[in-house]
């Protein structure tokens, strides 16, 4: 296992920028969804990403759309990095039938299979043996795509993770297992259930490259993911990539969860100075790779598309009480 650390090399600007769009949108999308939510029209649980966006956008970055991604019920920011409009996702959380599920999937279980986004399972870990079933297919057609496992530090704890990576060691697999550590299972911190909070050193039982990354520097996701799927390229089998990061509001829904006791305000408030959007931003115009004129048009316009997407969504249609058997299985003939 090892740490993961900038090498002094310096991303191209273009890449950066995209980068800090992406994060962008992630994060405008989240705030987005917390001021409608107190209308109750949104019926959906959400699980919010906001604090963890580097990952989301460093993880995709490196991935075709032909790459395959399995993720948890906290999945908006991978969908959106992915390529889901934001339409469809916002459709989908208001259960129309205009969403990417039809309005069948809501927050917790968008699909996407044009962006190869087969299912995303909020079964805590539930995604991870489905990621190396596709990895598996992948490897046997000899189709050059690569798949991502994409779960929590909770999921470490489930025996699908470690007969997942096992077998993914065993078969030399195109996979890339990302775990976002943000040190709590709902409300459970990490050091109450394991004596170690380093997950990246687990890669080491399965003979697997293991590197820990500070995940809220998208440079450095964006770096050790880009070594993971050059890995995977060339045959050398998958990777455990550890994130470590924090999430800024409660397990589910809108709140912050220390006001129910649930964490401490001053953990919080430390990891808000650490903000991910922010932090790629200074170091975007400390390096001069973008001006302040530039940012102000990138926001306005992921806002702009954000209201049409918002005013697309509750005007789409529910769907029909003849929809409801429909779409639920594959009928083979």
């Amino acid at each position: 296992m090892s740490k993961h650390q900038e090498d002094g090399e310096s991303l191209d600007s273009r890449i950066l920028k995209n980068l800090y769009r992406t994060m962008l949108q992630i994060r405008r999308f989240e705030e987005k969804v917390i001021a409608v939510y107190s209308a109750q029209d949104m019926k959906s649980p959400v699980h919010l990403c906001i604090g963890q966006e580097a990952i989301s956008a460093g993880v995709c970055a490196n991935l075709g759309k032909e790459d395959y991604i399995f993720s948890t019920h906290r999945n908006h920011g991978y969908c959106l990095a992915k390529g889901v409009a934001t339409k469809d996702l916002l459709a989908e959380f208001y259960g129309r039938k205009t969403g990417c599920c039809k309005g069948k999937g809501g927050s917790m279980h968008p699909a996407s299979p044009e962006h190869s986004i087969l299912g995303t399972s909020a079964i805590v870990g539930g995604g991870i043996p489905l990621a190396v079933g596709t990895a598996l297919a992948s490897w046997l057609r000899n189709d050059g795509r690569i798949t991502a496992a994409l779960f929590g530090d909770g999921a470490s704890e489930e025996g699908t993770f470690h007969e997942s990576m096992n077998f993914a060691s065993l078969k030399k697999l195109p996979v890339i297992f990302v775990c976002e550590n943000n040190f709590y299972a709902t409300n459970s911190p990490l050091f109450a259930r394991q004596p170690s909070d380093d997950i990246a050193k687990r890669a080491d039982s399965y003979g697997i490259p293991g590197v820990q990354v500070d995940g809220n520097n998208v440079r450095e996701v964006y770096r050790a993911v880009r070594e993971a799927v050059q890995r995977a390229h060339n045959n050398g089998g998958p990777t455990l990539v550890e994130c470590r990061t924090y999430r800024w509001k409660g397990h589910v829904g809108p709140d912050c969860d220390y006001e129910k006791g649930c964490r401490p305000r001053q953990e919080l408030e430390e990891w808000l100075k650490k903000c991910p959007v922010a932090a790629c931003k200074d170091y975007l115009i400390k390096n001069k790779m973008i001006t302040e004129k530039e940012l102000i048009y990138m926001q306005n316009e992921i806002d702009e598309e954000l209201e049409i997407a918002m005013k697309f969504a509750k005007e789409s249609p529910f769907p029909g009480k003849d929809e409801l058997f429909t779409d639920l299985y594959c009928e083979r003939t």
